[in-house]
């Protein structure tokens, strides 16, 4: 408890960054490494932050044997190498979402955690925010009774992260906006609903926009990005179905014809009350709607949300389960689910049939 946690962290893009910036502001926490292999970000950030060891190579940061804690930023299909080879030199982990591309990858990090005794956990910001928090207190008070369907959405109209780049390859990312922007949605819908067991999933997929060049965030750049490798989906749409009975619904996109800008939202439908939250690019100030009844008078609240802390919240948390010393109850088993969810979805819109969760679990 006494002793300063000492970190390193892989990778130089916004997750790095921001992983850096809350573990500089913790008490007793000191980061001592950055690793990543654009050198002139490497260099920027280690004098910003005034971080001494400095590595093109992730490999060289985690076989340092003063570690602590690695904070695995990198893009997907690094999560399972970097995590795996951190937790098996004695470090505790923190990775981005999605935990990794699949349920194997997701699986062999759990299964690290727990031989090694160390700390997993999966960076999920968004369950962090202001709103969030609120309505899972008027969740925990009984104010909706029973949620019955909840459904949850993230849509951009042009929003693909980047045609050509890792993003826009299943090899390298899992997927597109699903695995991208839903499993943000998912993990808050999970959260809320109290980690109800999934059962079977029904999922599409379409492709309609990034493989003609389309949809990308800038669209001056559209004509450069026509026939660039793209080969994850632009829109994805989910139903579940839990164990409880309650229905669970998932749209996420990077482009699609609406009227969205960068939006996400939540709606839960209970047996005394509902609740409604929309958010339009990453805002926090009245996005949040609680319908009861008063007596026989329907009733609407707005609470007043604040901003939450994000990230900022993801890694004191983090830090508060190291030193805990109670590791095996944070081994990354609600970041597996999740990945368990949205592979079933995956494996639903290729083959076009609904899919069982257990038929998921059994094949690792």
């Amino acid at each position: 408890m006494d002793q300063t946690i000492r970190v390193g962290v892989v990778g130089l893009g916004f997750a790095g960054n921001v992983h850096t910036m809350a573990y500089k502001k913790i008490p007793g926490v000191e980061v001592v490494a950055l690793a990543g292999l654009e050198e002139d970000r490497l260099q920027l950030m280690g004098k910003e932050y005034s971080i001494p060891n400095l590595y093109s190579r992730w490999e060289d940061l985690v076989a340092r044997s003063d570690l602590d804690a690695v904070s695995v930023c990198t893009p997907n299909y690094l999560h399972a190498h970097v995590a795996i080879a951190a937790l098996e030199s004695g470090k505790h982990v923190l990775c981005e979402k999605p935990l990794a591309r699949n349920t194997e990858e997701a699986q062999s990090m759990v299964d690290a955690a727990l031989r090694n005794r160390r700390v997993l956990q999966t960076a999920f910001n968004h369950r962090q925010r202001g709103d969030i928090m609120i309505l899972k207190q008027y969740i925990d008070s009984g104010t909706l009774g029973k949620i019955y369907y909840a459904k949850g959405y993230w849509m951009r109209r042009q929003g693909i992260p980047g045609l050509g780049s890792w993003f826009t390859s299943k090899e390298l990312s899992g997927g597109g906006p699903l695995i991208d922007l839903g499993v943000h949605v998912l993990d808050q819908l999970m959260f809320l609903l109290g980690e109800p067991e999934i059962t079977t999933v029904s999922a599409s997929t379409y492709a309609e926009f990034g493989h003609r060049g389309r949809g990308v965030r800038r669209s001056g750049l559209q004509k450069m990005f026509v026939g660039a490798d793209f080969d994850v989906e632009d829109l994805a749409t989910a139903f579940m179905r839990t164990e409880d009975g309650t229905t669970v619904c998932l749209e996420a996109s990077w482009a699609v014809q609406a009227d969205y800008d960068d939006d996400f939202g939540l709606d839960l439908y209970g047996t005394e009350g509902g609740a409604q939250m929309r958010v339009k690019r990453y805002g926090w100030q009245d996005t949040l709607r609680i319908f009861t009844d008063h007596g026989d008078v329907p009733v609407t609240i707005a609470p007043q949300t604040w901003q939450g802390t994000g990230h900022q919240a993801v890694v004191e948390n983090f830090i508060d389960a190291i030193r805990s010393g109670n590791w095996s109850a944070h081994a990354g088993h609600e970041g597996l689910r999740r990945v368990q969810i949205v592979e079933a979805c995956y494996k639903s819109a290729l083959e076009g049939r609904e899919i069982s969760l257990q038929s998921i679990r059994q094949n690792v």
